[in-house]
C-alpha cells in the first residue's frame, strides 16, 4: 500500500471516529482521491490526530504527580459537532466548487447566499439597542441607544499624521514617492472595501497567493526600473533608493491603513456586552524554575472577579522552590509536577485536568488583571470567536530598555493587533495571557515542543480551522521585560528564531486561499516583517549615511525629522487608547534611531540562524524577584 492509499485510509477512519476538523479532513480526502498533493502542514496535521487517536496519554515523558489528589477528567458530554454535509440542503459537500463555513457550519456556495439572505442584516456601525420603555397608548415607542463615540483627540492626531505623510512624500523623490503613496492607498482601499463577508466565513477550492502579496513583491522591480530609467542614480545607488521607496509605501499603506482601524476599535470596544452567563474558565499556568515571581502569579489570579474559575499550576520539572511554593495553595490551586518537557508539554499536561469550557494561559511571571477574566468572556460572546489576546504591559519599566520594550508593545497592540482584529485574523495570542476555547485548541491539535514559539504556532493552527480570533485590550496583564541587554537578547532570540520556525512550518498558508484572511493579509504581512523589513530597514539607515556622506544634509534631516515626529504622533496615539503613562512617548525616537537597528539585527541573525540550520535552543531572560 502506497503512502497516499495510508494516508487516505487514516482520514477516513478520522472522519469516522468526529475527531478533527471535517471540513479540512474533507479537503485531504479529496486531494487524495484525485491523485493530488498535499501540503506538508496537512501531513503535520494528520500525524498529529493519529497520534490522539492511538493513545490517550497526556504527554511523552509527563510522569505526572499532583500536589493534591485529581482524578483525570471525564470526557466532554457535549462535544463538538462536526458536520459531513451541507448544514442547509443536508446533502454532500462537493469540493469541485467552492464551500463556505460560517457559525462552524458548512455550506454550498449557493446555500450559503439564501442562508445569509434570509439572517436579519446585522451591520457592525449600527444603532445597538440598550432598552426601551413603554409610552403611553397612542403614542409611539421609543428606543434608547448606544452610540460609537470617537474620541476626538484620536481623529486630530490621525489627521495630523496622514497630512504629514503627504508632506512627506511631495518633498521627497517628487513623482515616485506620490505614487507610492498612491499605491499604498489603493491597497487600503482594496482590503477595505473586498471585506464584504462576515469574518467567520472560509472557503475551500481556490489556490494562488494573494493580491496583497503579489503587490508588495513585485513593487521594488517596478519601482527599480523607473528609478533606473528616469536616472536617478546606478547601480548600488539604483538598489538603495529602490528599496526607500518599497519601504516608503509599506509605511504609508500600514499608517493609512491600520489607524482608522485602530480609531474605528476603540470606539466599539464601550459597546462590549455582559455575556448571558459566564463560562468555567481554567488558568493554566505552566512553570519552570519560577520561585521568584510564582506566589505573585498565583494571588493575583486567585483574587481576580470572575464567578466560575480554576487555577491550575504545572510545574515542569523545576529545580527551584516553584513546586513547594505553588503548593502552599493546594486549597484553591491543582497543582501538577511533572519532569521537565518544555513549555508545550506543560500546557499539554494542564488540558487534561481542565474542566472549563475556555482555557485561559497566563505565563508564570505575569500578573494578571481584576477583571481581566470577565472582560475575555465578553468577547466570547460571539460564537465563532475560537481564542482571545489580551493586553500585556511591561510593569517594570526602570530604565531605557525597558521602557522601549513598553512602548513597543503597547504600539504593537493599540496600533497593528486593533487593524487585524477588524479581519478577525489577530496572528498570536500571547502566551503571557491568551484564551481558547478548549474544544477548538484541542481540535486545532493542541500545542507542540517542535517550535519555540508554541502561543504563534497554536495560533495559526486555530486560524487555520477557520474560526475568528479577537483582541481584548480591556483584559489586562502585566510582565516582566527584561532589564538587561544580555537577557533581552537570550528573549528576542528565542522569540525571533521560534517565529521563523512557525512561519516556515505553515508556509502553504500564502498559496491556499481556503485560509480566508489569514492567507489575504495576516500571514504574509508577518512574513514581510520578519524576513524583509529588517535587511531594508539597514539598507535605508546605510542610504541616509550616504546622503549625509556627499552633503544632502537638508534632505536627511528633514526625512528623519519627519518620521520621527509620525512616531510621536502614533505613540501619542496609542497611549491615548491606552490611557497608559504619557511619560512612554519620550522614547518614541528610539522606535526610529537605536532600538529599532537592535531588533533589526537580531531579526537578521535568527534569519542567517535558521538559513543555514544551526539548531535553535529555548533560552529565557532572568526573572527579578518580585
Amino acid at each position: 500500500m502506497d503512502n497516499d492509499a495510508i494516508l487516505l485510509e487514516l482520514v477516513k477512519k478520522l472522519q469516522a471516529s468526529g475527531m478533527g476538523d471535517a471540513g479540512r479532513l474533507s479537503y485531504i480526502s479529496h486531494s487524495l482521491e484525485k491523485g493530488k498533493k498535499i501540503y506538508e502542514s496537512d501531513k503535520k496535521y494528520l500525524s498529529e490526530k493519529h497520534a490522539q487517536l492511538q493513545k490517550t496519554q497526556p504527554v511523552k515523558n509527563a510522569n505526572v504527580k499532583t500536589a493534591q489528589r485529581l482524578s483525570a477528567p471525564a470526557s466532554s458530554s457535549n462535544p463538538v459537532r462536526r458536520i459531513h454535509n451541507c448544514a442547509s440542503c443536508n446533502h454532500g459537500l462537493n469540493l469541485e466548487e467552492r464551500t463556505i463555513r460560517y457559525h462552524d457550519k458548512w455550506f454550498h456556495a449557493a446555500c450559503f447566499d439564501s442562508v445569509l439572505k434570509a439572517e436579519p442584516q446585522n451591520h457592525e456601525m449600527a444603532q445597538i439597542p440598550e432598552e426601551s420603555k413603554t409610552e403611553p397608548m397612542g403614542q409611539k415607542t421609543k428606543i434608547k441607544t448606544v452610540r460609537a463615540k470617537t474620541d476626538p483627540v484620536l481623529v486630530l492626531l490621525a489627521s495630523v499624521i496622514f497630512a504629514l505623510l503627504v508632506i512627506t512624500a511631495y518633498s521627497m523623490f517628487s513623482y515616485l514617492s506620490m505614487i507610492a503613496i498612491s499605491v499604498a492607498a489603493v491597497m487600503v482601499f482594496y482590503q477595505i472595501v473586498s471585506k464584504r463577508e462576515p469574518k467567520s466565513q472560509y472557503s475551500y477550492g481556490r489556490r494562488g497567493a494573494s493580491s496583497y502579496s503579489i503587490i508588495v513583491l513585485i513593487m521594488p522591480f517596478v519601482l527599480g526600473t523607473m528609478i533606473a530609467y528616469d536616472g536617478y542614480a546606478n547601480g548600488l545607488m539604483t538598489i538603495m533608493q529602490t528599496i526607500f521607496v518599497w519601504c516608503l509605501t509599506l509605511s504609508f499603506w500600514q499608517t493609512m491603513l491600520f489607524i482608522p482601524l485602530a480609531i474605528r476599535s476603540v470606539s466599539k470596544e464601550a459597546l462590549l456586552k455582559e455575556p448571558d452567563s459566564y463560562p468555567k474558565m481554567s488558568v493554566l499556568v505552566p512553570a519552570y524554575n519560577e520561585e521568584k515571581v510564582i506566589r505573585t502569579t498565583i494571588e493575583s489570579l486567585l483574587s481576580t472577579d470572575y464567578p466560575d474559575k480554576e487555577i491550575i499550576v504545572i510545574d515542569d520539572g523545576s529545580k527551584d522552590q516553584t513546586l513547594e511554593i505553588a503548593s502552599r495553595y493546594k486549597d484553591k490551586v491543582k497543582v501538577i509536577h511533572k519532569e521537565n518537557g518544555g513549555k508545550a508539554s506543560a500546557l499539554n499536561a494542564g488540558l487534561l485536568y481542565a474542566t472549563g469550557s475556555i482555557i485561559v494561559i497566563l505565563d508564570a511571571d505575569t500578573i494578571i488583571g481584576h477583571t481581566a477574566l470577565r472582560h475575555i468572556a465578553k468577547s466570547f460572546s460571539n460564537e465563532d470567536v475560537a481564542a482571545v489576546a489580551g493586553n500585556i504591559k511591561i510593569r517594570n519599566r526602570i530604565n531605557c530598555l525597558t521602557w522601549c520594550q513598553a512602548l513597543e508593545y503597547l504600539s504593537g497592540i493599540q496600533i497593528m493587533r486593533r487593524g487585524l482584529d477588524y479581519f478577525g485574523a489577530i496572528t498570536i495570542v500571547p502566551g503571557a495571557l491568551g484564551a481558547f476555547k478548549k474544544s477548538k485548541l484541542e481540535e486545532a491539535g493542541a500545542y507542540h515542543n517542535d517550535t519555540l514559539v508554541e502561543d504563534f504556532d497554536a495560533t495559526l493552527k486555530v486560524l487555520r480551522s477557520g474560526m475568528i480570533i479577537s483582541g481584548n485590550n480591556m483584559a489586562t496583564a502585566y510582565t516582566q521585560a527584561p532589564q538587561k541587554l544580555r537577557d533581552f537578547y537570550k528573549q528576542r532570540k528565542r522569540w525571533y528564531r521560534g517565529n521563523l520556525q512557525v512561519l516556515r512550518r505553515h508556509s502553504d498558508i500564502l498559496l491556499n486561499s481556503r485560509f480566508g484572511y489569514l492567507h489575504k493579509f495576516s500571514y504574509p504581512l508577518m512574513a514581510i516583517h520578519m524576513l524583509l523589513v529588517p535587511a531594508a530597514s539597514l539598507m535605508v539607515l546605510a542610504f541616509a549615511i550616504y546622503q549625509l556622506a556627499v552633503g544632502n544634509y537638508y534632505y536627511v534631516t528633514f526625512t528623519l525629522g519627519m518620521f520621527i515626529i509620525m512616531q510621536y504622533l502614533l505613540s501619542a496615539m496609542a497611549v491615548r487608547m491606552d490611557k497608559d503613562d504619557k511619560k512612554m512617548i519620550l522614547y518614541s525616537v528610539f522606535m526610529v534611531l537605536g532600538y529599532k537597528q537592535l531588533t533589526d539585527v537580531l531579526q537578521l541573525k535568527a534569519i542567517f540562524e535558521e538559513f543555514v540550520g544551526l539548531k535553535a535552543k529555548w533560552t529565557s531572560a532572568q526573572r527579578v524577584q518580585q
